[in-house]
Order: structure tokens, then sequence, then C-alpha cells
């Protein structure tokens, strides 16, 4: 979870393209922060920037989104999408390994 100081930002014309191919608001993306989270570095190639992918909810729906912290307190929201199946039991098992190791 993330502080409440933490600020989001996004370029609009994104934003608009990730509603229209996703459905997906990235004004909705905050609310993933306000409960547990998996998160993972993104290493599939040189984004010139540290990408984290991270997995929670949205209305009780799995997301995935792809963002970076800019400064300790800016979060800049890149992607969100709804997670496949895949995606889906990779959290699942993840989250579980956790308990596990609690």
């Amino acid at each position: 979870m993330y502080s409440k100081s933490v600020r989001f930002e996004w370029d609009e014309a994104k934003r608009k393209a990730n509603i229209a191919k996703h459905g997906i608001d990235f004004l909705d993306v905050p609310e993933m922060f306000t409960s547990l989270m998996l998160v993972s570095t993104d290493i599939r190639k040189d984004y010139g920037e540290i990408r984290q992918i991270g997995f929670g909810f949205i209305r009780a729906r799995l997301i995935v989104i792809a963002f970076t912290e800019r400064e300790p307190d800016v979060i800049r929201i890149i992607s969100a999408r709804k997670a496949n199946t895949r995606e889906k039991t990779y959290y699942q098992e993840a989250i579980a390994d956790e308990l596990v190791k609690n």
C-alpha cells in the first residue's frame, strides 16, 4: 500500500486510448493502491526507466497496470487492463505463496 500523499499522473491522450482499448480509466487506478497489490519490476526490455507491473483490484476485478515512480510521491500510470487467465493464475499462486511464508 502507498501513502495517501502519493500523487498520480498520466498522459491524457494515453488515458483516453486506454479507455477505448481496455475499458479501464486511469482515474480508477489509485483504488488499487489502497489495498494489497502484487508488484514486480518489468525487465522485458530497457524502457529508459524502471517500470513496475502491478496486480490488484478495481471494483472486484483483477487489473494489471504498468507504472513508474517518477519521484518518491509521484506514480505515473502507463497502462491498465483486465488480467488475462495466465495472469490471474500467476496472481493467485503468488498470493498463496506469500500466505504460506507468513
